[in-house]
C-alpha cells in the first residue's frame, strides 16, 4: 500500500488538504471520501489500508474548517458567504483530480454523516462525474419542519453570536439527546461507538470533537432542507448504484431514518439501492469493534458494481 498527502487549490484559491491511499499497482475502482462533522479525512487511515488491500484507491479531503484544511480557516467553520457551495466545489475538485490520474477508472463517492448531506447534495448537481455513492450515518425526515424550526434557532444564535460564533445552546440542543441515549455514561462521545478505545481516540484527537460555528450549522440545516424534497432527489440518475449503511443503535438515525432514506430514493425512481443496518453498531460503523465486516462490505458492493459496468 502506498499512502500519500497533497494539497489541492480550491474554486475560491483557498488550498485543501487530501488523504490519498492507493494499491502498489493501477487500481481498479476509485472511493472519493467526504468526512462527517468535526472530524478528519486522516481517520479513515484503516479504511483506505483494507481497500488498497483490495485494489481500491481512496482519496479524503478535508473539509474546510476541518483537519489540516481549518489551518487556512476557522475550525469548524465553512465560511462566511456561499460556504456550503464552497464546499460542494471542494468535492467537484477533488473528482476533476482523480479523473485526470485515474482517466476511465470507475469513481465512488462515499459521505459520512454531515459528509453523506454534502454527498447528496453533489450528486443533485454532478451524478454523471461518479458510478456509485454510498452514504454511511445519514438521515431523512420528510417533513422539514423540524428543519425549519432548528433554522430558526440557528439564525438566531448567529444574529446573537456572528456567523464565526459558538452555540453552547444550539451545541447542546443538538448533541444532549445524543449523549444521553447510553447509560452510564462515561464520556460525551460514546454515543459515536460500543468500542472504548476507539471513543478514547476520538477524545484525545486535538482535531475532532469541537464545537462548529452557527454558520456551520445553517448551512448544513439549509443543505438537509435542499436535499430531503422527492422533486429534488429525482434529478439524481435512478440507475446509479447507492449503499447506505449504519449502526442500529446511532441515535442520530435510529436505524429506521436509514430505510427512511433508502425508500425516498427508491420513490424517486432509483432501482438500485441497498442498505445494510448493523447490530449493536452506533454512529461509526468504520470504528466499532466488527469493523471489519462492514468494510468487507463496503468492497464486496463496490467490486460488484464495477462488475456491473
Amino acid at each position: 500500500m502506498h499512502h500519500e498527502s497533497f494539497w489541492l487549490t480550491a474554486s475560491d484559491s483557498t488550498e485543501f488538504h487530501v488523504n490519498h491511499w492507493s494499491p502498489t499497482q493501477e487500481p481498479d475502482a476509485i472511493v472519493m471520501l467526504v468526512h462527517g462533522m468535526a472530524e478528519h479525512s486522516k481517520r479513515y487511515a484503516h479504511l483506505g489500508a483494507a481497500l488498497a488491500k483490495a485494489g481500491i484507491a481512496l482519496y479524503a479531503l478535508d473539509l474546510r474548517g476541518h483537519g489540516f484544511t481549518a489551518s487556512f480557516g476557522v475550525k469548524g467553520h465553512f465560511g462566511d458567504h456561499n460556504s456550503w457551495k464552497l464546499a460542494l466545489d471542494d468535492i467537484r475538485c477533488l473528482n476533476h483530480h482523480i479523473r485526470q490520474q485515474h482517466h476511465e477508472k470507475p469513481i465512488f463517492i462515499f459521505g459520512h454523516s454531515l459528509g453523506s448531506y454534502l454527498v447528496i447534495d453533489y450528486l443533485l448537481q454532478y451524478c454523471c462525474s461518479v458510478q456509485g455513492a454510498i452514504l454511511s450515518s445519514s438521515i431523512y425526515i420528510q417533513s422539514t419542519l423540524r428543519y425549519r424550526l432548528a433554522l430558526l434557532v440557528a439564525r438566531l444564535e448567529r444574529w446573537r453570536l456572528g456567523k464565526q460564533g459558538r452555540s453552547k445552546l444550539l451545541h447542546w440542543l443538538i448533541y444532549n439527546r445524543y449523549q444521553r441515549a447510553f447509560k452510564p455514561r462515561k464520556t460525551a462521545h460514546d454515543w459515536l461507538s460500543s468500542d472504548e478505545e476507539q471513543v478514547k481516540l476520538y477524545a484525545q484527537d486535538p482535531l475532532c470533537g469541537f464545537v462548529s460555528t452557527t454558520q456551520l450549522w445553517v448551512d448544513l440545516l439549509n443543505g438537509l432542507r435542499r436535499i430531503t424534497p422527492i422533486n429534488n432527489l429525482v434529478q439524481i440518475d435512478n440507475l446509479l448504484p447507492i449503499l447506505i449503511f449504519g449502526g442500529e443503535q446511532d441515535p442520530i438515525h435510529q436505524g429506521h431514518r436509514l430505510l427512511d432514506l433508502a425508500n425516498a430514493f427508491r420513490e424517486s425512481g432509483n432501482r438500485f439501492v441497498d442498505v445494510k443496518l448493523y447490530p449493536d453498531m452506533r454512529h461509526e460503523p468504520l470504528n466499532e469493534k466488527n469493523s471489519q465486516r462492514v468494510m468487507q462490505d463496503i468492497i464486496e458492493w463496490i467490486k460488484h458494481n464495477v462488475r456491473q459496468d
